[in-house]
């Protein structure tokens, strides 16, 4: 498993973050299109234990509480890629 994204620093923190595997990308990426837990699931064909695992654990790096929060620092971050709609 490879990691990108390593993020040093958000606004008003100085934070040392940890990198997320494509996998955590992966799912942030479904969460940023507007997916639900179920929906990434069976698109990824994991459970939705494993879709909240991932999530969880991008929070944890991430320093996020919500899926929201997550996305925005992932994006900040350069780590994703929004399309516009």
């Amino acid at each position: 498993m490879t990691a990108h994204g390593q993020i040093t620093s958000l606004p008003g923190k100085e934070l040392l973050l940890e990198q997320l595997t494509d996998r955590e990308l992966e799912v942030l990426q479904l969460v940023a299109a507007g997916r639900r837990n179920r929906e990434i699931a069976e698109l990824l064909r994991i459970s939705v234990k494993t879709v909240e695992f991932h999530l969880n654990n991008a929070f944890g790096k991430l320093c996020a509480q919500s899926r929201t929060e997550a996305v925005v620092r992932a994006w900040q971050a350069g780590m994703l890629q929004l399309a516009a709609s």
